[in-house]
């Protein structure tokens, strides 16, 4: 009785958890840039169930295995790219393939899918909230105004003099996978070592929108949560008939 209890509670856990993940996907609909994540469990491990002879314990037959306790697996990111929304705004970019862009943060360079930027007080190009775009010399970049104009490489000019003011950097990685989400939301190198694309295509004035698939986080979401609740149910059964056992059934 009390392994049905134990498999009840982790499962509920493992759907709360779930749960966690898509309403995360939910809120960040509409976060340029942003990446689904999928949750996935598996079991504490597997458990064979053996026959063994009455007196003879030696040489037993593996009948059947069962699995116990749903423990955390890994959270996967869906790196699919994302359509794109023409904004209008001079400081919007958004990368067609592979490749992100990199931000000097105070934690290190990471990177993101998110081309929304802006000029901090120095003139200096930044993704709010997170740090400085840096160009594809590594090196941050430093705008006079708003002013610019940008070819399909990212290549940035002058509106007025045609001067070039730099370009703005894209960096692919061997394994996407290898990738880890840091606090921020935004993405560590996870040991690899970022390279420079050579002829990146970037689209002025547009930004990426979320690849988020609202109706199957929707169909998840009920999913998990009629399991949750049923799983609920359940377990008010064994905590009633636990009770009984050693309250009822102890005092005969």
């Amino acid at each position: 009785m009390t392994k049905g209890f134990y498999n009840l509670t982790s499962g509920i856990l493992s759907q709360t958890r779930r749960l966690d993940v898509i309403g995360n996907n939910m809120t960040n609909l509409s976060t340029a840039g942003y990446k689904a994540e999928t949750y996935t469990d598996k079991t504490f491990g597997e458990v064979l169930i053996s026959r063994i002879g009455n007196k003879d314990k030696s040489g037993a037959q593996v009948i059947g295995s069962e699995s116990y306790i749903l423990a955390p697996d890994k959270l996967y990111v869906d790196y699919t790219q994302g359509s794109f929304t023409e904004t209008g705004m001079p400081l919007d970019f958004a990368i067609q393939g592979d490749g992100f862009f990199a931000i000097q943060t105070e934690g290190g360079v990471e990177y993101t899918r998110d081309g929304n930027f802006s000029l901090n007080d120095q003139g200096q190009l930044c993704l709010t909230g997170h740090g400085l775009v840096l160009g594809q010399d590594g090196a941050p970049i430093t705008l006079s105004s708003d002013r610019i104009r940008s070819d399909t490489s990212g290549r940035l000019y002058d509106q007025d003099s045609g001067s070039y003011l730099g370009q703005i950097g894209v960096y692919t990685f061997t394994d996407n996978g290898q990738l880890a989400k840091g606090e921020s939301g935004l993405f560590q190198a996870g040991g690899q070592q970022a390279q420079a694309a050579q002829t990146p295509t970037v689209l002025w004035k547009y930004t990426e929108d979320s690849n988020v698939d609202m109706l199957r986080e929707m169909t998840q979401m009920l999913t998990a949560q009629r399991t949750l609740q049923g799983g609920a149910q359940v377990l008010k059964l064994y905590d009633s008939l636990l009770t009984k056992a050693t309250t009822e059934v102890g005092s005969l």
